[in-house]
């Protein structure tokens, strides 16, 4: 995969970044940013970051800036349902709203190079919601008390 570079205006934060394939390598500061952007009942575990940063099938990105990762998205190819999963993504507070969640997810998809893709988000993540929503994703279910806590996820579809 071809890294792209992005730069962010000066008035944005005055950094550039780009997109890179992820790898096991990553592990110490994907977990730093799961932390960051997902609370104890949401970041995923060691054993499901290992397996995002390892395991054949999976598109890993990243979004850095220098050696520093700002964002991530990993997909899941399901060839059978000829479809993709968006399994996690997440961009650093401090870098949000520049564009970043939307490179990583257009990439993601590209990659996935299926003829639909699906992610599911928190019923109450409405920042998400309306980012896929923008991307083209529509709601196609609801899965009831998903999320620990009790909350539904509401999956989205976006056909290409």
């Amino acid at each position: 995969m071809q890294e792209r570079n992005h730069s962010i205006t000066p008035k944005q934060s005055g950094s550039n970044w780009s997109i890179q394939i992820a790898n096991w390598r990553d592990y110490a500061q994907l977990n730093t940013l799961e932390k960051a952007c997902f609370t104890p009942n949401d970041h995923w575990p060691f054993w499901d970051l290992i397996g995002i940063l390892t395991l054949p099938g999976y598109v890993r990105l990243k979004a850095v800036i220098g050696e520093h990762m700002i964002g991530f998205i990993g997909g899941e190819k399901k060839p059978a349902n000829q479809r993709g999963w968006v399994t996690t993504l997440a961009v650093l507070p401090d870098f949000r709203r520049k564009g970043i969640a939307l490179a990583l997810l257009e990439r993601c998809e590209d990659a996935l190079g299926m003829p639909a893709i699906r992610l599911s988000v928190r019923e109450s993540n409405h920042a998400a919601i309306g980012l896929y929503q923008t991307a083209g994703y529509q709601l196609v279910d609801r899965w009831e008390r998903y999320y620990t806590g009790g909350e539904a996820a509401l999956v989205f579809e976006k056909r290409r």
